[in-house]
């Protein structure tokens, strides 16, 4: 195959390593693009870097504002947490990838597109469905899923082609960062035995939990999107790194997961997500005064759902479009001010209020001003159990009932 590809170029050894392959294995023009979701790199070295390795074209993509705005609060107004536990950092991010993939695509006159995933990854079918959805004429090449290499060899082949990369045998972490958070695997992680070693955490300083006093923050909130900080206004991409910053000095955010991937293998990761724990916290505490027990209740279910779509790749359906727009639905009254407690490696809410609370003092109060009308109660309660107490009368106790599993008497 000839022509161009636009390969999504992160820097690292499976995508510096793609570059010259491409170019051997199918004699194809590359262009790297880089998408800067908060990766916190130097953006001018990894663009020389694929240019030096043997990429024709190499992009730079601010998508950092897109990534927040679009996906992240998206996400954060869904509460969508996999698993209970992972806040989908890197799975919110690769949609966002394909699309612009795409749109490269299109403007450089490409063929194909082509990423660095290996075939037991999610990533693969994150990218590869979102490119199918939006341009399915668009060939797709997987190079590390060809070629056949370990990681010990592909390092062996980045040493031969000169090729310069950030991974040694000492040091074999797998890493992806954007600003919602940081997955970490590889190495001696691949046993779920191990403890993680100090040396894989970077945004959550193990000195946190020795911090002796804490720090208290104020997060506002508009229709379920966050906007302020301590009172005063912020923007997404500030607001994420400035939550970063504070809560990781606490060692705030640290999971150790083992998830069920998407391609039916389990598989131990590691995250660090300050911002997001932060954030995800402070946001359902506000949903809990604004939301009625039924919102609540079905929202979960419908977080649970969203959160699986994004895992696996499924962002550009019209399941989650679906979704998402009973989700935005939700939010209209989920506006307010959370203080939050950052201390020794957790984020405590520890107030919440809103011009569209749900909590009436009166009726909560035991103290004076209590409005409640305790004399309905007994009613109130006859009515609610009134199914059970039927039940009951008609079907215990009486004789003529046969026990679970007896034999049907007319055979």
């Amino acid at each position: 195959m000839s022509g161009r590809v636009v390969l999504a170029y992160s820097g690292g050894l499976d995508t510096s390593v793609a570059i010259k392959w491409l170019a051997q294995e199918y004699g194809m023009e590359v262009v790297a693009v880089t998408v800067d979701v908060g990766n916190e790199r130097d953006f001018t070295v990894i663009k020389q870097k694929a240019l030096d390795v043997g990429a024709e074209k190499a992009i730079v993509v601010d998508a950092k504002s897109r990534f927040v705005n679009e996906f992240v609060f998206t996400a954060l107004k869904a509460d969508a947490v996999y698993q209970g536990q992972y806040p989908l950092a890197t799975a919110l991010s690769r949609p966002l990838i394909a699309s612009i993939l795409v749109d490269v695509a299109v403007v450089e006159g490409a063929r194909a597109v082509a990423h660095g995933c290996t075939g037991k990854g999610n990533d693969q079918v994150r990218i590869e469905v979102g490119v199918n959805a939006l341009a399915p004429d668009l060939t797709i090449i997987a190079p590390a899923r060809e070629w056949g290499m370990t990681r010990e060899e592909t390092i062996k082949y980045a040493q031969e082609h000169g090729i310069p990369v950030p991974v040694t045998k000492k040091s074999p972490y797998s890493i992806d960062e954007n600003l919602w958070g940081r997955s970490i695997e590889c190495g001696v992680l691949e046993d779920p035995w191990n403890e993680p070693p100090d040396d894989v955490w970077g945004w959550t300083k193990g000195g946190g939990l020795k911090i002796s006093e804490p720090d208290y923050i104020e997060l506002g909130f508009y229709q379920g999107t966050p906007v302020a900080l301590d009172g005063k206004e912020i923007g997404g991409v500030d607001l994420l790194l400035k939550l970063n910053e504070l809560a990781g000095k606490h060692a705030i955010g640290r999971i150790d997961h083992v998830e069920d991937r998407r391609v039916g293998i389990k598989s131990r990761e590691l995250y660090e997500a300050p911002a997001a724990t932060v954030l995800l916290g402070a946001h359902r505490a506000l949903e809990s005064l604004c939301l009625s027990r039924d919102q609540l209740r079905f929202k979960r279910g419908v977080a649970g759902e969203y959160a699986d779509l994004v895992y696996d790749g499924l962002w550009f359906t019209a399941h989650r479009e679906n979704l998402a727009a009973y989700i935005e639905n939700t939010q209209r009254f989920v506006t307010g001010t959370v203080r939050v407690k950052l201390f020794k490696g957790s984020a405590t809410v520890v107030g919440r209020k809103s011009p569209f609370s749900l909590y009436d003092y009166g009726l909560a109060t035991y103290d004076k001003g209590d409005n409640f009308d305790q004399s309905a109660s007994a009613g109130f309660i006859h009515i609610w159990g009134l199914p059970s107490r039927t039940q009951t009368r008609a079907q215990t106790g009486r004789e003529d009932i046969p026990p679970a599993g007896a034999k049907n008497p007319r055979g």
